[in-house]
């Protein structure tokens, strides 16, 4: 397939559903093969079975991005089956929100193991294959890491950390010709979220953005499209709000 990503190899971890998925399937679309990577295989190939059935090149990948080694196998198998690696999506996120005093160790463990750690992985595992052919690193966090919120310690804090290790791996990793930047959306339509939220909380966070209306999950993939492409190609470090204006408001 042709297109903005014709001949590129893409991997995008947490891609069964929401984001994840939107941006694997556009990549797909505009000609890049894709390593569809989430915690359970079949879940992957579920959206594997729709790229491939548009025309697409893609591979299903089950693993738990907070095992380092569960990495690194996952990466050596895109690398080998589909002849490189150019591009790499972290959407994947376990979340829970509750009180500060309700939280857990295990919470902890969980959310920061594939919400923090597994990106820390990643960029470790992938820079070394990139290297030679320069690449494009996207790690999704949230206007969350700019903007509080109640019954979100840990989702604020470790959102707020993916943008700063961001900051930290472009400067380290520029020099090899590999950009890192990170897409920070608000609240965003996805099934996840919809099966958390009812209809009037999402219609108070749709208030609350200034164009009065939440994200789409289209929304977020042609951000991190355009950060894949040759058009962001000095684009480096940077944390982009995909969030309708709503860091900027005054609530």
């Amino acid at each position: 397939m042709s297109g903005r990503l014709s001949g590129r190899v893409a991997l995008v971890t947490g891609a069964s559903r929401g984001l994840g998925r939107a941006i694997a399937e556009l990549y797909a679309a505009q000609g890049a093969a894709v390593a569809v990577l989430d915690l359970k295989d079949h879940w992957a190939q579920a959206v594997v079975d729709v790229i491939t059935d548009r025309g697409g090149r893609a591979i299903a990948l089950g693993c738990d991005v907070s095992d380092r080694e569960a990495v690194q196998a996952a990466v050596a198998r895109t690398v080998v089956e589909l002849g490189g690696l150019d591009i790499v999506v972290s959407s994947a996120m376990w979340n829970k929100y509750e009180p500060i005093a309700d939280i857990t160790p295990g919470t902890l463990a969980r959310m920061s193991g594939v919400g923090f750690d597994g990106i820390v992985w990643m960029i470790q595992t992938v820079a070394p294959y990139m290297a030679d052919r320069g690449g494009s690193i996207i790690n999704i966090a949230s206007v969350s890491a700019l903007k509080g919120m109640p019954n979100a310690l840990l989702y604020c804090g470790i959102k707020a950390g993916v943008g700063g290790l961001t900051r930290a791996a472009s400067v380290e990793l520029g020099p090899k010709r590999i950009r890192v930047n990170a897409i920070a959306p608000a609240t965003v339509a996805t099934e996840g979220v919809k099966s958390m939220l009812d209809e009037a909380a999402l219609a108070a966070r749709a208030a609350r953005i200034p164009l009065g209306r939440l994200g789409e999950t289209d929304d977020i993939a042609n951000a991190a499209l355009w950060l894949a492409s040759d058009e962001s190609a000095f684009i480096n470090g940077q944390m982009i709000t995909v969030d309708g204006g709503l860091a900027n408001a005054i609530l």
